[in-house]
């Protein structure tokens, strides 16, 4: 196709050879192996030019095409073998996205400028659901999933902190017992955040039974403004605390005795994908970035 191309260009097999680096005999033999396999004569030869058939100047236009899309094909194929190249679609969750991902964003941009990264977020069941279908190719979020068929590639741990009006008894205070939580007014997020079961998981750990709840927000800046606002106390994870306790300064951190509650983040990715050590050498690389917040770093 390569050949008959040439020729239909050039319209001259010398010509067309040289432009194609082959011999002049073997671009002849291509293009009679062409006709042979269409079963159509493409080309009319005389002793002193080329000229194309009707059928000839038809399917040259269809074999351009076609092997402008082929140059394609092994453009983008050329870019899939070479390592942090092409599109990365990334989910994270809403309560780790805010955090972490000015590391992250920074690391890619520094590290692999050739990754076009693209973030998509949304809530863990939706993340979860994307990665299986093909639609994402990598996860940030908070672990365990239990998800069969899914890796989990563990970044750190990180404790929950609790957050208080300036005037609670508990504001500011070290070393609080998880009892405490027992007889809080606790603030929590919509239904469908990872972190909403979490803090539940943390107050029957408590002991306390099945909490009331009677306000909810959609995110942490309006959990923590709500907060701020006297309707209660939340827990938040120590990687948000900075950012979201700087929007007012009528809110305090308490901090709980050891062994706090924490939580586990992770990248997870399908189980045998084929960029899997890209992102196993990802994770190792996001690792080291993420040692100046307040977190506990984990292996690989």
């Amino acid at each position: 196709m390569r050949a008959f191309a040439a020729v239909a260009e050039h319209l001259h097999f010398r010509d067309a050879a040289a432009a194609i680096g082959m011999s002049q005999p073997a671009l002849s033999g291509a293009v009679s192996a062409l006709e042979e396999v269409l079963g159509v004569t493409l080309v009319e030869r005389t002793t002193r030019k080329v000229l194309l058939s009707p059928a000839g100047e038809r399917i040259a236009v269809r074999a351009r095409a076609v092997l402008d899309e082929v140059g394609a094909l092994l453009e983008e194929a050329e870019s899939v073998r070479a390592p942090f190249t092409g599109a990365l679609r990334l989910g994270v969750i809403p309560t780790v996205a805010p955090y972490l991902l000015p590391t992250v964003l920074r690391l890619v941009h520094e590290t692999y400028p050739e990754l076009d990264l693209q973030v998509h977020e949304e809530q863990t069941s939706s993340l979860v659901e994307g990665l299986g279908a093909g639609r994402l190719d990598l996860l940030l979020l908070a672990v365990p999933l239990g998800v069969p068929g899914v890796e989990e590639l563990p970044l750190f741990d990180e404790d929950f902190v609790l957050v208080t009006p300036m005037e609670h008894w508990l504001g500011g205070r070290e070393g609080i017992p998880r009892e405490a939580l027992r007889e809080l007014n606790l603030l929590l997020l919509d239904e469908g955040h990872c972190l909403r079961d979490q803090a539940l998981d943390i107050c029957r750990e408590a002991g306390r039974g099945d909490v009331p709840v009677t306000t909810t927000a959609a995110g942490l800046a309006t959990l923590v403004q709500l907060v701020a606002g006297g309707l209660g106390v939340t827990l938040l994870p120590r990687t948000a605390v900075a950012v979201e306790t700087s929007r007012s300064s009528q809110l305090l951190t308490g901090y709980f005795a050891e062994p706090a509650p924490t939580r586990r983040v992770a990248l997870a990715m399908r189980a045998g994908a084929a960029r899997a050590a890209e992102y196993r050498e990802l994770g190792s690389a996001l690792r080291d970035a993420l040692r100046g917040l307040p977190v506990r770093i984990l292996g690989g």
